[in-house]
């Protein structure tokens, strides 16, 4: 079994939903460090059906332990890289912070790796959406010098005409543009807009503010395709 078939068997045995691979080598912010690991794990359908006026504390408290859970497999995928003799570095939570800069996203974003590896698109939301899932997954990446077997980029959204998201957020954070590779995160999505919203709706009704919604990630169509569905 080659090393990439290795990895991606040890983290989705480990709790990921999904794994890819990614030239980074364009992009990276480790020098030497050119190739990206990317996965993910899929918020259960149950707490999704119950998003109808989100958000929700159940779905809060799931982004919390799926954030843990994230953290622990990019430890893991390091470990496992650095016993075979490459360097890596996790991506992890913990080693980010919470200070996301002015434009509340990290030097190179999760979504970046993902999209590199084709495992999805960046949606009119700013979320990452995959077929299957939906923009219902948490990420999490890993930096590393070992030789993976890389997949094609996604470079366009799929998203089409498809405004969802657009009508769901209460914020107007949304512009209902579609994304491609040379598109930046403010051509399409403010999130200044998003992220006021979202203090305002939590400690509404969860009593304590937090930058934290949820409601594009229940009106995306592939999402609701995926939590409607019955395997």
């Amino acid at each position: 079994m080659d090393l990439s078939t290795e990895l991606r068997k040890y983290l989705l045995d480990n709790g990921a939903t999904e794994v890819g691979f990614a030239d980074m080598s364009e992009v990276t912010i480790l020098k030497g460090l050119n190739t990206g690991v990317v996965f993910y794990i899929a918020y259960p359908k149950d707490i999704l059906k119950r998003m109808d006026d989100a958000p929700t504390m159940e779905y809060v408290l799931k982004l919390v332990e799926m954030n843990k859970e994230l953290d622990k497999l990019g430890m893991l995928s390091e470990e496992y890289l650095k016993n075979k003799g490459f360097d890596a570095y996790a991506q992890t939570k913990i080693r980010l912070g919470t200070d996301f800069g002015d434009d509340n996203s990290f030097e190179l974003p999760h979504k970046t790796f993902a999209t590199k590896a084709g495992l999805g698109w960046i949606g009119k939301s700013a979320l990452l959406i995959t077929e299957k899932y939906g923009s219902a997954i948490r990420l999490s990446s890993v930096l590393t010098n070992a030789p993976l077997e890389t997949a094609t980029p996604i470079t366009e959204s799929k998203c089409g005409e498809c405004n969802l998201c657009q009508r769901a957020c209460k914020a107007g954070a949304i512009s209902g543009k579609n994304w491609n590779y040379l598109s930046k995160r403010n051509d399409f999505y403010d999130d200044k807009k998003c992220e006021k919203y979202m203090l305002k709706i939590t400690e509404k009704k969860l009593g304590k503010p937090d930058t934290v919604c949820g409601k594009c990630i229940h009106a995306c169509i592939y999402t609701k395709r995926y939590y409607q569905s019955k395997n």
